[in-house]
């Protein structure tokens, strides 16, 4: 620990030197602007919105440490790069003419650029300091007095005090007195329009301006939009937001608010002459349908046409869509008010199928009208391409393997069936080298996975009974059927995965999304059971060293002849004879074992049978996620995702029912394989809040717990949980935390019960580049399953003192499309120590080093 914290105490030293040189630039007669304060009625406030209001705010400077580097950044460039250079240059009467024999004149006329550059780049990089300046701080008085003003508070005054330093330093104190807010009082209305008066009428309970509060202006404007909305979805078709105003009386009132709102006639200007009408409904008089416009064919002849409901759709070619396919992602109706809402539906619900760009929608007067009160509703669709291609390509390393080239592409066909269909065939593969894969015959390529996926989506619910009552179109649904094949060679038991799933999808509101796979089947079958002490060293070295103790127990044929191949002299147990074998024995009880040697090797039979056996998962899973994130420019949001699944309930039902033999685990067996029977729950929960200035706070806090019953003793691994790497704890590599204290002695450690909770602040550095303080808390436990190691079990509350701590520092380059990310985690309490738990590895040289793209959470 010193000498780390001896190198920490250099740095914030030397950083401390440095920001003395922030006024570097500052003019004699000026002052750097360090810091703002508010106080209201004599008490300073934090409220970012009212800070939001000032025009100057300091430098930004980094957390914790108080420097502003950016200042300090821009400080370190010449001004005058060019001169500086060129007197550098001819500062000695030969220097150039060296330079010249030496490099070449263009070379040296490079070097001079590229000093201007790197100083122009400092400039850009950095930020120029921000300069007291009192006509902008009278500004933010008066900034201020109008923020209060719009909340309510009509008499707030404002005032502020520079206070200058002789170091060219000066700071701003802002002092705001609101005095009595006014509250609304009476609120009526005058509408010009009887049908727009008798629509608000219906609605006036849902008007955002109530008597008794507080006078917001921000609730006004709501309030426009909420009325505008209104109309416009309610048959108003030429209704806009500027025929709304509203009037507040405050003489003589006692700080009350009377309110009137005025919402006039439509006007229309003709010619030289202007006139009003009343506003009216209108309706759709009829919806048409182009399903294949272009700007080729725009003054072409439509030479195809259905009819279907109330709908007329048009084809310039042969109609290559069945119209109830079409007609279903409409939601303008026939004989309908006109709505705002309806466009905008229809134009998302056509996005999402995928099969035509962003559609036309236009609506005109019905020329057959003569009340004005009839629009005819033209959509046209311009078709995407049939057949769509993709290819990729990517480089990797991960804690499996030490380097990997991934492969794959796909063929994707839209509208395959006439019905807006979407069809995906693709195919996938992988080459890679690993250390610890087993015969690996000194290739360097010794890892390899080969796949292929097919999938088909439509837009609706397919299920033998009409679920539109439940999950109407408006929710936009769709099913998806797929299926998949993948096979491994050479890493871990060389597997063989078949999946399948039948899957819904739906979303009631912006917000949500609702998921539901009816059926989610997964096979996996290991190609090479013998090869598991190949791959699981750590099992192997623990089992080889209680076979070695117990030496003159043992049948010598259960060990290598050569004693010279083990380090101390000993023979190693066989791969796979010798060591089935000796489990063999150690289940029938033959040798006479210590009782830590028996729970050693007993979790390491029950650990080894686990994973060796073939899995047969038939789930239905459910999942319900909320995400308020309007947009990727929306850094203030909260996202929710809450997860259960149930496994093998069919399946035990049907082989109860059958009367199906039970083999010798007491459970019932499907192709001759024990099917998983399990129900699991999972939890996430991610917050961010906006701090300004490019700061955002971010915390995770993530659970999870899968119980076997009945046909199940554990958890499959495709379905446990593991702990560590660059998205959960940083402090630990992938599967190399937990489970509980037992120390990681796995090469992938995982289990059937989670907890992890992260706390990050994010900051800017300079331009493109950001940063991140972090600290991950969490584990892994086993839990109402087979295994009975105590240090690796959660039973009881107290167990929560396993939970492990990392903490750590990021950098992250932001190239608008993703964000490449490198975080450095340290061991900030290790739960597998027996005393010291704290910072007993909180140094470099146990630090972990993560490489991601786009933040953790």
């Amino acid at each position: 620990m010193k000498p780390f914290t001896t190198k920490i105490s250099f740095i914030l030293f030397t950083l401390l030197i440095i920001s003395c040189n922030a006024v570097k630039k500052v003019p004699d007669d000026e002052h750097l602007l360090t810091d703002n304060k508010i106080f209201v009625d004599s008490i300073e406030i934090n409220k970012r919105q009212i800070y939001d209001q000032l025009y100057q705010e300091p430098n930004v400077k980094l957390p914790l440490l108080g420097l502003p580097l950016k200042l300090l950044i821009y400080n370190a460039a010449n001004s005058n790069p060019d001169t500086t250079f060129y007197d550098w240059l001819h500062r000695k009467p030969k220097r150039e003419k060296r330079l010249i024999n030496w490099l070449s004149k263009k070379q040296v006329e490079k070097v001079g650029q590229s000093y201007v550059g790197f100083h122009e780049f400092l400039q850009e990089t950095g930020e120029a300091p921000v300069i007291l300046n009192k006509e902008k701080t009278e500004r933010s008085a008066s900034r201020l007095e109008a923020w209060y003003w719009n909340h309510g508070w009509f008499n707030a005054k404002a005032d502020y005090k520079i206070i200058k330093k002789k170091n060219k330093r000066a700071k701003v104190n802002y002092f705001i007195t609101p005095n009595q807010a006014y509250i609304l009082d009476s609120i009526s209305r005058r509408i010009a329009s009887p049908q727009a008066d008798s629509v608000y009428q219906n609605h006036k309970e849902e008007s955002l301006i109530i008597s008794g509060e507080k006078f917001e202006t921000n609730k006004f404007n709501a309030e426009r939009e909420r009325i505008t909305s209104l109309f416009r979805n309610n048959g108003f078709y030429h209704f806009e937001q500027e025929y709304i105003s509203f009037d507040a009386d405050t003489i003589s009132t006692n700080n009350k608010a009377n309110i009137e709102l005025v919402i006039a006639n439509r006007e229309i200007k003709k010619e030289d002459s202007t006139y009003t009408v009343p506003y009216r409904k209108h309706y759709i008089s009829d919806v048409n349908v182009f399903t294949d416009y272009n700007y080729t064919n725009k003054n072409k002849s439509v030479t195809d046409s259905a009819n279907y409901k109330k709908y007329t759709l048009y084809s310039f070619d042969k109609l290559k869509y069945k119209p109830k396919a079409v007609v279903d992602a409409i939601f303008i109706k026939k004989g309908e008010v006109y709505k705002d809402r309806d466009r905008s539906l229809t134009y998302k619900r056509m996005q999402q199928l995928g099969i035509f760009k962003y559609p036309d929608i236009q609506y005109m007067p019905d020329p057959r009208d003569s009340t004005g009160t009839q629009l005819i509703s033209n959509i046209f669709l311009t078709p995407k391409e049939k057949f769509g291609v993709d290819f990729n390509f990517d480089v990797s390393r991960s804690n499996i393997q030490d380097f990997g080239i991934g492969f794959g592409g796909s063929l994707l066909i839209r509208n395959i069936f006439r019905g807006a269909e979407t069809l995906e065939i693709g195919g996938r593969g992988s080459v890679g080298s690993s250390r610890d894969a087993a015969k690996s015959e000194d290739n360097f390529f010794n890892i390899s996975e080969i796949g292929a996926d097919v999938k088909l989506s439509f837009p609706k619910i397919a299920f033998p009974i009409n679920t539109s009552g439940i999950i109407p179109k408006y929710m936009f649904p769709f099913t998806t059927i797929s299926a998949g094949i993948s096979t491994q060679q050479n890493i871990g038991l060389d597997k063989r995965n078949l999946t399948g799933k039948f899957n819904y999808r739906w979303y009631p509101n912006e917000e949500l999304t609702h998921k539901l796979d009816l059926i989610d089947l997964q096979y996996v079958r290991n190609l090479n059971r013998g090869n598991y002490f190949n791959v699981y060293r750590n099992s192997y070295n623990r089992l080889n060293t209680i076979a070695q103790d117990n030496f003159n127990q043992i049948d010598p044929t259960y060990f290598y002849e050569d004693a010279s191949i083990s380090d101390d002299n000993l023979p190693n147990l066989k791969i796979p004879e010798g060591t089935q074998a000796f489990i063999n024995e150690v289940n029938n009880n033959n040798y006479n074992l210590s009782s830590e040697e028996n729970r050693i090797t007993r979790n390491i039979i029950e650990r080894r049978d686990r994973l060796t056996q073939n899995n047969l998962i038939l789930a239905s899973n459910f999942s319900y996620i909320k995400n308020t994130r309007e947009n990727i420019y929306d850094q203030e949001f909260t996202q929710f995702r809450f997860r259960v699944e149930a496994a093998g309930n069919s399946l035990y039902l049907l082989a109860s029912l059958s009367n199906l033999n039970k083999n010798s685990n007491g459970n019932y067996n499907v192709s001759n394989v024990e099917f998983s029977q399990y129900g699991k729950v999972e939890t996430d929960f991610i917050k961010h809040w906006d701090l300004g200035q490019q700061n955002i706070f971010a915390i995770r806090a993530l659970g999870g717990v899968a119980i076997p019953y009945l046909n199940s003793k554990d958890i499959p691994f495709a379905r446990s949980f593991f702990a560590g790497g660059a998205n959960d704890n940083r402090g630990w590599q992938a599967y190399d935390l937990g489970p509980g204290s037992s120390g990681g002695i796995n090469e992938f450690n995982e289990a059937n019960m989670k907890i992890t909770l992260n706390a990050e602040y994010r900051f800017n550095l300079f331009g493109q580049l950001n940063s991140a303080l972090f600290i991950d808390a969490g584990n892994i436990w086993n839990t109402l399953d087979n295994v009975e190691d105590e240090r690796m079990t959660f039973t009881k509350f107290s167990d929560l003192k396993k939970i492990a701590v990392s903490s750590g520092v990021g950098l992250r380059y932001d190239l608008s499309f993703f964000v490449i990310r490198l975080d450095l985690g340290f061991k900030t309490y290790n739960p597998a120590f027996d005393k010291q738990k704290w910072f007993q590895q909180y140094n470099f040289s146990n630090a972990v080093y993560n490489v991601g793209i786009n933040y953790p959470f």
